[in-house]
């Protein structure tokens, strides 16, 4: 395991970067406390980076930075009670494959597969759901290696304090170096994706949140179209989209014309109004059923920023119409949609579902477009109905704010102060959101 020095790492959307001291693979959970050792030693802190996928600070390493590329491996499979333990490293995408090969599946799960395992839980990655919930709530058990070196697990029966934290706890108790999921058995989904007017989405979230098992629905701003996605588990057999049609919707318009029109917005904002409405109407109504992580999972391949806010559920579409008159004070022309989820309470403590029914609105920007502006009025906006930020989204809150937002943040801070009372796991964005 020989350290990688002169480096400059950056995260996918561009607007994170780092220059660590030394950078490390290890190939090990004990490689990884001989890294965390060595810090100590040496005076400097650790974190672990994924695949950058997280828009705040969450992975900047400023001492030590290690990369999870090497800890990859399927330790076991256990298809009787659905048990699977995987390392760190491994990426979503190829986690899919493995359980669908043994007649697996996760029950539920975000849009994009391109993060590592741990990367996606630290930061409480979700999807949409009415009855199942997001990444934190289907973890069986955690590995970590904490401040002092020691390797430890953690599981409802085992230290389930810091199993309650360690979920989603951006890796400011330890360095995550495997998780065991709990899975249920492979599934087909079928969806059924449809444009709408706005008024009506409004009128009917009630009705197709509690009539589907996953809705979500998109708003593409300075119009009244709305893409409307309803995935629901279905017998089969599988009637999966064709290749030219998935190469032509999910590929060609909505990643190259996608961007081509994100580069246009971006030298031309005043085009954005009607780029927008001819968008909406292209992306006409399909239905198809295949394999769950299918489904839920599709390509990304124009950058982008990413604001989210989880809200109180019944707040949902009081909330989407303020955030209505907002657009309709403000000179904004944003070319990307704004993508509203759904989620049941979850129990990690710093999940953002924590304790309630939840409903997530996330805004985007192209990436080289500023954000500040708009990304902070909005924010305003949410924080005034209970929001609480996603911790891989940009947000402005710190350790004040969310301790009133999440009532298990003492106990978080305490755990914190407990495990790692230097400071090994820290950066700027974790002191910022957990304090000194």
């Amino acid at each position: 395991m020989s350290p990688e020095t002169n480096l400059t790492w950056r995260n996918w959307a561009g607007n994170q970067r780092a220059e660590p001291v030394r950078a490390l693979a290890p190939r090990t959970a004990g490689e990884v406390a001989d890294a965390v050792r060595a810090a100590a030693h040496d005076g400097l802190t650790v974190r672990m980076t994924g695949t950058g996928h997280s828009f705040t600070g969450a992975a900047v390493a400023e001492g030590v930075l290690l990369r999870p590329d090497a800890l990859t491996a399927v330790r076991s499979v256990d298809t009787a009670t659905g048990l699977v333990t995987v390392e760190a490293g491994l990426p979503l995408h190829t986690l899919n494959r493995v359980l669908h090969e043994h007649g697996l599946a996760l029950a539920n799960m975000g849009d994009i597969q391109e993060q590592t395992v741990a990367g996606a839980l630290q930061t409480a990655t979700h999807g949409t759901g009415r009855d199942a919930a997001g990444l934190a709530s289907q973890v069986a058990a955690l590995e970590l290696v904490l401040a002092d070196g020691s390797a430890v697990t953690c599981s409802p029966a085992e230290r389930p304090e810091l199993f309650d934290a360690a979920r989603a706890g951006l890796g400011a108790l330890g360095v995550v170096t495997a998780v065991t999921w709990k899975t249920v058995p492979a599934f087909l989904l079928r969806a059924q994706e449809a444009p709408m007017r706005w008024d009506e989405v409004l009128a009917r979230v009630d009705e197709f949140d509690s009539a589907n098992e996953h809705f979500e629905f998109y708003w593409f701003p300075h119009t009244e179209g709305c893409l409307t996605k309803r995935n629901n588990p279905v017998a089969g057999p599988a009637r999966p989209l064709s290749k030219a049609k998935h190469w032509l919707d999910d590929r060609f318009l909505s990643n190259t014309v996608f961007g081509a029109v994100n580069r246009v917005t971006h030298r031309a904002p005043a085009s954005t109004p009607f780029v927008n409405g001819v968008c909406a109407r292209l992306l006409g109504a399909r239905v198809y059923s295949d394999t769950s992580y299918k489904v839920f999972t599709s390509p990304r391949t124009v950058r982008f920023k990413e604001q989210e806010y989880a809200i109180p559920r019944e707040e949902l579409v009081p909330a989407l119409r303020e955030l209505r008159a907002l657009f309709n004070r403000r000179d904004w022309r944003i070319g990307f949609p704004i993508e509203v989820r759904v989620l049941p309470p979850e129990d990690a403590w710093l999940s953002m579902a924590y304790g309630r029914r939840t409903a997530f609105i996330a805004v985007h920007v192209y990436h080289r477009a500023p954000h500040e502006e708009y990304f902070r009025a909005v924010e305003n906006l949410l924080v005034a109905f209970g929001g609480r930020p996603h911790w891989g989204k940009l947000h402005t809150r710190d350790a004040a704010y969310l301790e009133k937002a999440y009532p298990r943040f003492g106990d978080f801070r305490a755990l914190r102060d407990e495990l790692d009372p230097d400071r090994r796991f820290a950066n700027a964005y974790t002191t910022r959101v957990f304090g000194d």
